[in-house]
């Protein structure tokens, strides 16, 4: 048993001392925020791809984590309008409590975090020609505890979870099969 407390007495400063550490060097800009950086391209006009992506309440159906969305201000959706999702991952669900930040069709929708889970979203919608859109999705996501080391560790994680979502926004769009 006491061996078990010491473990976690030195894990405990480890991590203290890791996220002191990062929070200096991003601080001083030796080294950058852990964002999420995505991009994809759709064979799909920009105006379509616009309208299903920046649709809120039809987000759920491409974003596997998000099991529910539900304004919170009335139509229409616009900077300083207010959301709620259930998000779950891992089993673990936490409630996503966002405002709109931007909102510019058929170009630019972004959002603030303000749940447990703090930071920022942005989706960046790109016309390549007439019939193909390229998104760039950046996402920044602070966890409530250690947020840089948690920010590190959870980043190749919901990298990979959101790239699947991005695919899966694809097939839709272009009228591939479904994904479960």
């Amino acid at each position: 048993m006491e061996l078990l407390i010491l473990l976690a007495v030195i894990g405990l400063t480890g991590a203290v001392f890791i996220e002191l550490l990062l929070a200096r060097l991003i601080r001083s800009g030796a080294i950058r925020r852990p964002e999420i950086n995505l991009t994809i391209e759709i064979a799909a006009p920009r105006s379509a791809v616009w309208a299903y992506a920046s649709d809120i309440a039809r987000q759920p159906e491409w974003m596997h984590e998000m099991k529910h969305v539900e304004m919170l201000t009335p139509p229409p959706v616009q900077p300083g309008s207010r959301g709620r999702a259930t998000v779950r991952i891992f089993g673990i669900s936490t409630t996503d409590d966002v405002v709109i930040t931007q909102f510019d069709p058929p170009s630019i929708f972004a959002i603030r975090h303000e749940g447990r889970f703090v930071g920022e979203g942005l989706l960046r919608f790109t016309a390549l020609d007439e019939s193909r859109t390229r998104i760039d999705w950046l996402e920044y996501l602070r966890p409530p505890l250690f947020a840089n080391l948690g920010g590190f560790v959870q980043r190749p994680i919901l990298g990979a979870i959101f790239r699947s979502d991005l695919r899966h926004l694809k097939r839709i769009l272009e009228g591939g099969p479904k994904a479960n």
